[in-house]
Formats: C-alpha cells, sequence, structure tokens
C-alpha cells in the first residue's frame, strides 16, 4: 500500500443552530477549527416531527400507495402492448 497518500484527519467542532457543539474529524478544516451549521437536522422542516405527522396522518402516503402501490415491474413486463395503450 503505498504511505502518505490519505490527507491527515483532524478534530474539529461542529455548531448546531441551536448553539450546541460536538467534536468530530474532517479533513476540511484545519485542526481546532469550529464549522457553523445554517441548515441541520434541528432546523430544517424536513426533519421536524410535524412534518412526519403530516405525511403519515394526513394520508399523503397512503394517497401514494394507493396510487402507484400495484405498479411493479413484473406487472409492467406482463402487460402486451395493445393492454398498455388502453390503460
Amino acid at each position: 500500500m503505498k504511505k502518505d497518500i490519505h490527507p491527515k484527519m483532524n478534530m474539529i467542532t461542529v455548531k448546531m443552530t441551536d448553539g450546541t457543539e460536538y467534536q468530530t474529524r474532517s479533513t476540511a478544516l484545519k485542526e481546532g477549527e469550529t464549522m457553523t451549521l445554517e441548515i441541520d437536522p434541528i432546523s430544517h422542516p424536513a426533519w421536524h416531527e410535524d412534518m412526519k405527522t403530516r405525511v403519515l396522518e394526513k394520508g399523503q402516503l397512503n394517497k401514494f400507495q394507493g396510487r402507484f402501490g400495484g405498479i411493479s415491474a413484473a406487472s409492467a413486463l406482463k402487460k402486451k402492448p395493445e393492454e398498455a395503450k388502453e390503460a
């Protein structure tokens, strides 16, 4: 194996949008630097609990499964070309 081909891993601090911090390793920053996040699971709406509730309880997932749940590659291959045109 070749020596010295991997970048050096440095200990950095990651600061979340709510002010909490944690230590991790990174090749992008120098030793001891801080990465301040603008978007993280705390602030991004896709990870909020109300988004999960909306998707699951208000029927968006059920609506999608109702429309596309029966579609599979096997069922598409079984159809004859004239049946596919009618559908």
